[in-house]
């Protein structure tokens, strides 16, 4: 069975990558690789230092740390004290909130995290909106077997890696202090409560 992006972010190809026939998971495991490319695609909109690369309309405030390969798409605002660990791509008018952490992933057009979030090894698609605190779990520490297993539509996957975080589909909303588990997969529009655990399957 495949999980096709498509199902669940519209214009996920033609808005950043042809990943076509590519689970979410390979797509999290390739990004470093599809972001050195799309760089070199980029308009003279983006100012490139190296492998980072940001839209001249977007805000950095004072404090945000950047590092690996990063695209930071129009009008994004990165808050004080965010921490962006590449490969991350954020598409347009999406907000990093104060002290969130986000690692290995792509947030989509007008998505927000708060503030005191993270996100690891995801893929968020647009209009979602993260509550403060709120986090997307990336690797089972508590488990010997760390093989990430996806239930979806009553089919069971494995991913066969030991880091994968969340697909979450356009206009979702995630609420304060919730906690996605390594492996979740969110229809478009989905909410989840605050505090609301979303738990994946044991193998």
């Amino acid at each position: 069975m495949m999980i096709t992006i498509k199902n669940f972010i519209n214009n996920f190809d033609s808005d950043v990558f042809n990943t076509e026939n590519k689970f979410p998971w390979e797509i999290t495991d390739q990004l470093e690789v599809l972001l050195i490319e799309k760089i070199k695609t980029l308009s003279e909109d983006y100012i490139i230092n190296g492998n980072i690369a940001i839209h001249k309309s977007a805000d950095i405030e004072q404090g945000a740390i950047l590092k690996g390969t990063l695209i930071i798409g129009e009008n994004c605002r990165v808050g004080a004290y965010a921490y962006l660990r590449g490969p991350i791509f954020l598409g347009k008018s999406v907000n990093i909130g104060p002290g969130s952490e986000i690692k290995q992933s792509i947030i989509l057009d007008h998505s927000a995290t708060a503030h005191f979030n993270y996100v690891g090894n995801s893929i968020i698609g647009k209009n979602v909106n993260f509550e403060a605190g709120s986090i997307c779990a990336n690797h089972f520490n508590e488990r010997e077997e760390k093989n990430i297993f996806i239930k979806y539509n009553d089919q069971i996957i494995s991913t066969g890696t030991n880091k994968f975080g969340s697909l979450v589909g356009d206009d979702s909303k995630i609420g304060a202090n919730a906690v996605l588990s390594p492996g979740s997969i969110l229809d478009r529009k989905t909410v989840v409560k605050r505090l609301e655990l979303i738990e994946q399957i044991t193998p």
